[in-house]
């Protein structure tokens, strides 16, 4: 049996990680999970803690944007399925990036966001092959695309 890879980007400040998860765990389906380093600060802190403090803000988000890379790109790299969720509180400039990355790599793109942004992710939408608003519709999705079954 096959094991699909997905990678789930984006937003970090809601559970709709743990949503998808549970729920396609629920439905037994033959996932595999990845993520970038949901830890914010631990993500924001990791260039400057592993390989030295920088006085200048740019070349301290500079090392942790790279060590980020390794791991966002690897996952992304791997992955079968790439869903990139988009909150509407902050500008997730990452998140678009990694869409972008996965396009430009040929990765099944599924991005999730409120209709409220609809405008400014207008780009993004056209590079996806499916454009959800919710964790259920990310399921569905997944277990139309790995079972070949339409649950009505």
């Amino acid at each position: 049996m096959r094991v699909w890879n997905v990678y789930l980007s984006g937003e970090i400040h809601t559970d709709w990680r743990e949503q998808i998860i549970d729920q396609t765990r629920a439905l037994d389906l033959p996932v595999e999970f990845s993520a970038p380093v949901t830890d914010h600060d631990a993500s924001d802190d990791c260039g400057a803690v592993i390989l030295g403090d920088e006085n200048n803000k740019f070349w301290y988000d500079n090392k942790g944007a790279k060590l980020n890379a390794i791991r966002t790109r690897t996952l992304i790299e791997e992955a079968d399925i790439v869903v990139v969720r988009f909150g509407d509180k902050y500008k997730q400039w990452n998140a678009a990036f990694d869409a972008g990355y996965a396009s430009a790599l040929g990765k099944s793109l599924v991005v999730m966001h409120d209709p409220s942004i609809t405008h400014p992710l207008k780009e993004v939408d056209a590079a996806a092959l499916a454009v959800t608003e919710t964790p259920d519709q990310v399921v569905k999705i997944l277990n139309y695309v790995i079972n070949g079954k339409l649950d009505r």
